[in-house]
């Protein structure tokens, strides 16, 4: 397995088996009789506690069932009654937020793919003394968002190890598909690729159709016959740009960023190069045990800076591992 990087902090926790858990709302198992709190396997004693995960995850996209994954584990350890809501449009999101606050939340983990449109309804939830974790996207911003910690993956340092392997390799032309115009994080990670190797293009396409996206990706590669590699954003994304690179006839290797099991099994294969993961699971899993911990004794993990959890590069020496957790839904 690969290892991760905790800056300032080390997150320590039992983890108990998965419980059923409904499609809207989350439920830990009943506090267990001993006053030994989240340990020994057993779910918490303290008080249980409401916490709602927003996110901007588009439908279908499996990157976040594996957030959703470590949330739920973490609730149901930490006795958090997890209420998971999310939608792609920035706009929406925010009133996801304004829907948490009115529930009278105890604690709020959001992803910031667009801050700007998240700032006065998160301004709300401190006036309104809800403690706030962001994760995923927008650590740049987190804390001036009035977040006390970020779990994730710094993404300009995660497109510069991407650019550096390629740069190593002899790349010098890449395409860097970008799934989602103004996405902070996804912007973050092609500006990484192309600080190391000056080459790059970037190309925007519709993530929620991947018809469009190959298509789009398909004409850029036809047009583009120095293109030595395209970089997908996500692993459906790049799943799908292995597709435009045989409709093209193109010679272009495929690489990407995140994961899930079948693109570990296309590395294992060599059909991809490599990707460069973020470990979501973590993600998920930290940041609604950051909110439990502040709730019980006022922790702030991370000590007022991002705990990373990324990124971590997966290629054909190590995907083979990788490959079993994924399969479990845990990577």
């Amino acid at each position: 397995m690969t290892k991760f990087s905790w800056r300032k902090a080390t997150l320590v926790a039992a983890v108990v088996p998965m419980l059923a858990l409904s499609a809207c709302s989350s439920t830990g198992g009943k506090p267990a009789d001993s006053g030994n709190a989240a340990g020994g396997g057993q779910v918490a004693s303290t008080p249980r506690i409401k916490v709602a995960l927003i996110t901007h995850a588009a439908a279908g996209d499996t990157f976040w069932d594996i957030v959703r994954k470590g949330a739920e584990e973490a609730s149901a350890k930490d006795n958090v009654e997890l209420l998971y809501t999310s939608d792609p449009e920035a706009g929406r999101q925010a009133q996801l937020i304004q829907q948490a606050i009115d529930q009278k939340v105890d604690g709020i983990a959001v992803t910031l793919a667009k801050p700007e449109a998240l700032k006065d309804v998160l301004q709300k939830a401190a006036d309104a003394g809800i403690p706030i974790v962001s994760l995923n996207a927008g650590e740049s911003v987190s804390s001036q968002l009035g977040a006390f910690t970020h779990f994730g993956s710094n993404e300009q340092l995660a497109g510069q190890a991407v650019g550096t392997k390629l740069a190593a390799d002899g790349y010098k032309h890449p395409v860097c598909v970008i799934q989602e115009q103004g996405h902070v994080g996804l912007e973050a990670r092609c500006a990484g690729v192309k600080a190391k190797v000056p080459g790059t293009e970037i190309l925007y396409v519709d993530g929620k159709d991947m018809t469009s996206v190959q298509s789009t990706a398909t004409a850029k590669l036809q047009a583009s016959k120095d293109a030595d590699v395209i970089i997908g954003l996500g692993a459906p994304i790049t799943l799908t740009l292995l597709k435009s690179v045989a409709d093209a006839g193109s010679s272009a290797k495929v690489a990407s960023f995140d994961l899930n099991a079948e693109l570990a099994q296309k590395i294992v294969d060599g059909a991809v190069l490599f990707t460069v993961d973020q470990q979501p699971w973590l993600q998920g899993y930290g940041a609604v045990d950051a909110i439990w911990q502040n709730k019980r004794g006022g922790f702030n993990i991370g000590g007022g800076q991002p705990v990373l959890t990324g990124p971590a590069v997966i290629d054909k020496s190590n995907a083979a591992d990788v490959l079993t957790f994924a399969q479990q839904g845990i990577r």
